[in-house]
């Protein structure tokens, strides 16, 4: 753990994590996003800090392709999808950070509404600064919890 890294802050509890934790397996946690990418995004992130996908365990990496795929279904079930991004992001104020997924699943309303897809779809969500409720977190992380257990 790093103590000045959000991401180990938030595994670490010092941070409230919007909607609790969801799924975690030996070397992997799942977690709704927080910030403004909209209801269902979720995070893969590996429980050590790491900065670097080549720096990954050979145990990390064995079921990182797996979870990146349940995510992935899981996320495309909690909300109507049109597609469901999966993203690799690793920056904090310019530096590495620790490695994460995001897991989006976009919708067409939020094509709409955004007027872009992809990256630029991205960057529209977070200068919209609009993020999901907690109490909306809250619901969606109970269902996906249930989601993670039937897609075992």
């Amino acid at each position: 753990m790093d103590d000045d890294c959000m991401a180990c802050a938030l595994a670490a509890g010092r941070i409230p994590l919007p909607g609790g934790r969801i799924y975690r397996t030996e070397n992997w946690l799942v977690e709704h996003c927080v910030g403004p990418l909209g209801l269902g995004t979720l995070i893969v992130k590996p429980k050590r800090h790491v900065t670097s996908v080549a720096d990954l365990s050979s145990a990390e990496a064995l079921e990182l392709g797996p979870l990146l795929q349940l995510a992935s279904w899981v996320a495309s079930q909690l909300v109507e999808a049109e597609q469901v991004y999966n993203c690799l992001w690793s920056h904090s104020g310019g530096t590495p950070g620790h490695i994460h997924y995001v897991i989006q699943p976009v919708t067409k309303q939020q094509m709409t509404a955004h007027d872009g897809y992809g990256p630029r779809l991205q960057l529209a969500m977070f200068g919209s600064e609009i993020s999901p409720g907690a109490a909306e977190v809250a619901v969606i992380a109970d269902h996906a919890r249930r989601l993670f257990g039937l897609g075992q």
